[in-house]
């Protein structure tokens, strides 16, 4: 080791100069991270995952659903106004500059006020639009609108509350996939439109939600942790660095060490075109702590023989002696650790495993050449005196010697007491409590789902197994009863379903007759209620988010309150029940990404298990 010493010592300026302009040379790979960061909830799950697979086929059959939902509450406490129903048919109003519509990406909007209301006219079907004309409404119009708007299923707990007091506009997104700033595009034009709806109408409260304002959350709480978090705990680390070790050569030094770790691993996953998630964005934190670790024994060492007198030369010959071995052993283990992310079913934790891995490589490899050369060049003060430290670690090393069997005793019965409990671990989180309270999209969608309706979704498509099969009444009545056995599910707050607009259709073909609300009796009158009302909706409020090309399958969207995975999990297995219990209905196991996140946090705890194996 004296050798190798002697080697750092003669070439220590070199070797700083080298290790500046390498790290230069990494980081540079780093440039675009900012631009390429994923964005899309998708990137969670690997390409064989069941969930995404089953969601992904549903949305190759009907329309994707990826949304933002708009939120309005009046101050008044009554959306039912003139004031306020004007600012949702704004929104919903195809042109304009405060159309929703214009939201980059933007294939559907939906409200109360494009709802497309039917009623019966003589002879003849009218299909029309909920709201027109807000301004001209009169009081008995708008009472109208609010029976109506209150009691349509479509409507209720989706789009407005039951009280009336608060209103949605739900804008379907579908994105290209093309660039990751896609997203960043829709979220930043709606909240440019709710700036621009508060500043026209100051009476209304707008909240922002759904999942694209979700996958926009990700980035931005990683942005603000690498601009906020990631210098404090830098400042943090200097300032204990500097009470523990008493030396700014040392500080100075650590904290140099643990900067280029990050700037070389960073840049190099750039160069690798490993793009960064919200997990992999946290990889920086890590390796700050393994790079604190690795610095520390050594330099721990070094003053410690110094203040024994020793030059600073032959400290660093025995720091490295000493260290050498225990640190490389330490940054493979832990290296070994992190690489076994790789068999997570996360794309995003394989890709922090290996971003970490690299940065504890790098960390050891800049801690064995430019800490010792940088020490050796800078100037450092120790006085040679015994430490109270050293004292306290001697007295602590005889108590341990001295007492090792009842430590010993103590420590495993601690050990097996604890594990114990092992058992009692649940996978049991939600996907929106992965934000702080104090996120923007948080805060927003708690008041959403404690105020209006949920964002958890279960999807199924429902098939009939023949071309036209839907018009079928016995398949339209198995799709009713599936409806209204969720419907009396705990913590379901709305089933979005066909049978309520063929039930509607059926009163209106019957002079309104509230006694016809219900299925049509044969397959040629579901049929023909049908294309007669496809025939009357207007661009972009067609059937195709609901049913397939064909008419052979439905879908049915079931909106939940806030859920934990496990009752997520366990709703769904009560439904795959039902299903088996009422053929010959068929159907393919629910999906959405509630329910890819449900399983996620199983998944990758079996996987990393194997991993760890």
């Amino acid at each position: 080791m004296e050798r190798y010493t002697a080697w750092i010592n003669r070439w220590r300026y070199l070797i700083v100069i080298v290790t500046v302009v390498l790290v230069g040379l990494a980081a540079y790979g780093g440039k675009d991270h900012q631009k390429n960061f994923k964005t899309d909830y998708r990137n969670f799950f690997s390409k064989e995952n069941p969930q995404l697979l089953s969601f992904e086929a549903m949305q190759n059959i009907y329309s994707k659903n990826d949304a933002v939902l708009i939120v309005l509450e009046p101050e008044n406490g009554n959306v039912f106004t003139k004031e306020t129903l004007e600012v949702v048919e704004v929104l919903s109003y195809p042109t304009g500059e405060l159309s929703a519509w214009k939201i980059p990406y933007a294939t559907r909007v939906d409200s109360i006020a494009n709802f497309q209301n039917t009623y019966a006219l003589e002879d003849d079907l009218i299909v029309e639009d909920l709201v027109q004309n807000a301004n001209d409404l009169t009081p008995e119009q708008i009472n109208n609108i609010r029976k109506v708007a209150l009691s349509e299923p479509m409507l209720g707990n989706r789009l407005v509350t039951e009280k009336g007091n608060v209103t949605g506009i739900n804008i379907t997104v579908e994105l290209p996939g093309k660039s990751n700033v896609e997203v960043i595009e829709s979220a930043a034009y709606a909240r440019e439109l709710a700036e621009k709806i508060k500043a026209r109408y100051p009476h209304v409260n707008i909240y922002l939600t759904g999942m694209i304002m979700m996958n926009n959350a990700f980035p931005e709480a990683s942005k603000k942790d690498w601009g906020g978090l990631v210098p404090f705990m830098f400042l943090v680390i200097a300032i204990v660095m500097g009470l523990m070790l008493r030396s700014v050569s040392g500080t100075v030094t650590t904290v140099l060490v643990i900067f280029f770790t990050i700037m070389t691993a960073m840049g190099l996953a750039g160069w690798m075109r490993i793009w960064l998630t919200a997990p992999s964005a946290s990889a920086p934190i890590i390796m700050m702590t393994l790079a604190v670790a690795d610095c520390v024994h050594i330099l721990v060492t070094l003053f410690h023989s110094m203040r024994k007198g020793e030059s600073r030369y032959a400290a660093m010959v025995h720091s490295l002696k000493v260290n050498m071995q225990p640190v490389f052993l330490t940054s493979l283990t832990t290296s070994i650790g992190f690489l076994s992310m790789n068999f997570s079913d996360a794309p995003p934790f394989r890709d922090l495993g290996n971003i970490t891995a690299m940065g504890v490589g790098i960390a050891f490899v800049f801690s064995v050449t430019f800490l010792p050369a940088l020490m050796l060049i800078l100037p450092v003060r120790i006085k040679q005196s015994t430490t109270r430290g050293s004292l306290y670690m001697d007295r602590l090393a005889w108590f341990t010697i001295q007492r090792r069997n009842p430590i010993i005793w103590t420590t495993s019965i601690g050990f097996l007491l604890l594990a114990a409990f092992i058992p009692r671990i649940e996978s049991n989180d939600e996907f929106v409590t992965y934000f702080d309270e104090e996120v923007e999209f948080r805060a927003h969608t708690d008041f959403v789902m404690e105020n209006l309706t949920g964002i958890y979704t279960i999807q199924y498509s429902l098939s009939a197994d023949e071309s036209g099969g839907m018009n079928n009444p016995e398949f339209l009545k198995q799709v009713e009863a599936f409806t209204d056995w969720y419907r009396t599910q705990p913590n379901v707050v709305h089933v979005n379903t066909i049978t309520d607009t063929y039930k509607r259709l059926n009163k209106n073909m019957h002079a309104d007759n509230p006694e016809y609300y219900k299925l049509p009796e044969s397959r040629e009158l579901a049929a023909q209620y049908l294309l007669l009302y496809e025939m009357s909706l207007p661009f972009g409020l067609d059937l195709n988010n609901t049913i397939n090309i064909d008419k052979s399958a439905t879908r049915v969207i079931v909106t939940m309150e806030n859920m934990d995975n496990i009752r997520i999990r366990a709703m769904e297995l009560r439904a795959q029940q039902w299903l088996r219990d009422h053929p010959p209905m068929i159907a393919e196991r629910g999906a959405s990404p509630t329910i890819m996140f449900a399983y996620i946090a199983e998944r990758n705890i079996k996987t990393m298990l194997k991993g760890t194996a």
